[in-house]
């Protein structure tokens, strides 16, 4: 990786793509990570690209969300930038991502034993289904990703770099007994709001928050798009960028278990995406239409940095190092080919 440049802690990140040109007005840029498990690596290796190509001459990073494991990478790349540099931030994502991956022969076992009976369920064999409320597993492993997060963020100290002139930070959860979206912003992001993020329900235990039960924010908003554009008219993004997990589209019928059961997965992930999209792509219309003045709403221009290869739906619980290295190479490329088509 190339050693990004230096930067004012408490300034706003901004990036140039390759052969881009300066101007006197920045444009603000919201970056949106799609949660989808162990593929959120992927992601991890997105970001660290545009970490290492960033510049103050361009764009302004003005907000970065995130769900279930795109909540980690948001988390880390927002925490690096505002404690230090690119670098800190490329290195935080690099961090997370070696903790959590397999480490020892019992914890290989562990996955290889996950991923497998992932994969036998989705194929449609009887598996048992075992409540994660009557085995210590989940809670191991809610404690392994409380322990890493908290190794390499220091969460009490989040407040103090929240303001104006820092990205707004924001993680998505759904509320179980509200049932109804609930986003942790800047210093509401706790340790308990990045794993209410991730808390698949049929795999970890609810995480309760004032009062209310949390889970996985992959049944809510993934990612958050209304809390980035819910922000003050010099802050709201110009344009969006969606770290996009799941596959938009798919080619013929699904007609197996395994295949039908990779495809809904990858709809209910996008569901929500969809629908908060089509309406930022409304107001633009409304706005180009002359039906919304320019001077109070902004046009957001909306990017997909997509993942672009189907990989099984039992993958998602693949923490093999390989495979995760694998994935934030991908990212690394994603991420160069869309700075150059833009």
């Amino acid at each position: 990786m190339s050693d990004p440049a230096k930067r004012d802690e408490r300034d706003g990140p901004r990036v140039v793509p390759d052969g881009g040109a300066s101007g006197d007005e920045l444009t603000n840029v919201a970056i949106a990570c799609q949660g989808g498990g162990s593929h959120t690596a992927f992601t991890a290796g997105v970001l660290q690209h545009l970490l290492e190509v960033w510049d103050d001459d361009e764009y302004e990073l003005v907000g970065i969300s995130g769900t279930s494991g795109g909540a980690y990478n948001a988390l880390a790349a927002w925490y690096g930038i505002v404690t230090g540099d690119h670098e800190k931030a490329i290195d935080t994502l690099d961090a997370i991502w070696d903790d959590l991956a397999t480490d020892g022969w019992a914890d290989r076992v562990m996955n290889q034993w996950a991923t497998g009976m992932s994969r036998l369920e989705s194929s449609g064999l009887p598996i048992p289904s075992v409540s994660p409320y009557q085995i210590p597993g989940p809670e191991v492993g809610k404690e392994r990703i409380t322990e890493t997060l908290e190794r390499h963020i220091d969460f009490e100290s989040i407040p103090n770099f929240c303001g104006r002139e820092s990205p707004e930070l924001v993680v998505g959860t759904v509320d179980v007994n509200g049932g109804h979206f609930e986003t942790f912003t800047n210093e509401d992001v706790t340790p308990e709001a990045v794993l209410a993020s991730a808390a698949v329900p049929n795999l970890f235990e609810a995480v309760e928050i004032n009062g209310h039960y949390h889970w996985d924010g992959l049944f809510s908003q993934n990612p958050p798009i209304n809390a980035l554009m819910s922000v003050p008219p010099e802050r709201k993004p110009d344009e969006l960028w969606i770290v996009q997990i799941n596959p938009q589209e798919f080619e013929g019928e699904p007609d197996t278990l395994d295949v039908i059961a990779d495809r809904r997965n990858e709809l209910s992930g996008n569901i929500s995406l969809n629908q908060e999209l089509t309406f930022i792509e409304r107001v633009n219309d409304w706005i180009d239409d002359g039906y919304l003045p320019e001077s109070e709403f902004s046009h957001t221009e909306i990017h997909r940095i997509e993942m672009g290869e189907r990989f099984h739906c039992s993958t998602k619980v693949d923490r093999d190092r390989e495979f995760l290295d694998e994935l934030m190479e991908l990212g690394h490329e994603r991420a160069a080919q869309f700075l150059d088509g833009k």
